[in-house]
């Protein structure tokens, strides 16, 4: 059997698929694909809308949370999950414990495989007095251009072998990408290798060793954008950290904050 096609039949086909389309979509017969957690490679960001408030990340918190991996606690809560990333001992991190240790606040250091190579009496410091020391990958790299599966895990497995030879205990499976550049398979991987990644909710332009913020910009940051189950990330090498760190922390607690570990957030979140 033949046809004959013309251009009317063609545009009334056409018409008529929409409008099926249309009609299925809207009874829930076919619903448009969700939105994938990240780009082949992206790197994390975020959107601060209103003081006070928690920002909107560039993946939502229940696509991320399909893989253990968080931005956010629980933002009922005015609780705070408080973050350092160590790449290399610059001469603070010593003044920071210190300060933690008056305040009695708990926090999560993301090391490399250098700072555990040059500071281990640092991290043994850390374990010893309570702290998290998480995973930051062994030499930095770009973990979103790393595709196989055995290589990105090599990352990971190396720092968790060197922190078991600096303190003789088990590294927790935590994990934060370099630089927040992540992908959706990267998170797959780390995921069914039984990590949990984290990234941030709120950080400031604090890691230019020789353009530190001053004490008011930092001060203005850290409080005016604080928000319920902030996850904070700071970087250890920075002097202003250290210098302002007391201060901050007591600000914080005199706005109705509390602090948590990021265990405490993974249990509140249901995470496994």
């Amino acid at each position: 059997m033949f046809f004959i096609v013309t251009r009317k039949r063609i545009f009334t086909a056409v018409v008529v698929l929409a409008i099926i389309a249309i009609g299925a979509v809207g009874m829930g017969l076919a619903q448009p694909a969700p939105a994938a957690v990240a780009t082949a490679a992206g790197n994390w960001g975020l959107s601060f809308r209103q003081e006070g408030a928690p920002p909107t990340g560039n993946a939502t918190v229940e696509a991320l949370a399909a893989y253990d991996a968080y931005y956010l606690g629980d933002t009922a809560q005015k609780r705070i999950y408080l973050t350092f990333d160590a790449g290399y001992e610059n001469g603070y991190t010593a003044a920071i414990l210190d300060t933690l240790k008056k305040q009695e606040v708990p926090a999560a250091f993301f090391v490399v495989g250098h700072y555990l190579e040059s500071a281990p009496e640092l991290v043994r410091r850390m374990a010893a007095e309570g702290h998290t020391v998480a995973n930051h990958t062994y030499s930095h790299p770009d973990m979103s251009a790393i595709a196989d599966k055995s290589a990105f895990l090599h990352e990971l497995v190396r720092v968790e072998e060197k922190y078991r030879e600096v303190t003789g205990q088990e590294m927790g499976k935590f994990y934060r990408p370099p630089q927040g550049k992540y992908s959706e398979s990267n998170l797959k991987m780390a995921h069914e290798a039984g990590y949990t990644t984290f990234f941030w909710s709120l950080a400031y332009v604090d890691w230019y060793v020789d353009k530190q913020p001053t004490r008011e910009e930092a001060l203005a940051k850290l409080t005016g954008r604080i928000h319920p189950g902030a996850v904070v990330l700071l970087h250890s090498t920075s002097a202003t950290n250290a210098a302002v760190l007391d201060e901050v922390i007591t600000k914080w607690k005199e706005m109705g904050y509390t602090f948590g570990s990021l265990s405490e957030l993974c249990k509140d979140n249901g995470a496994h």
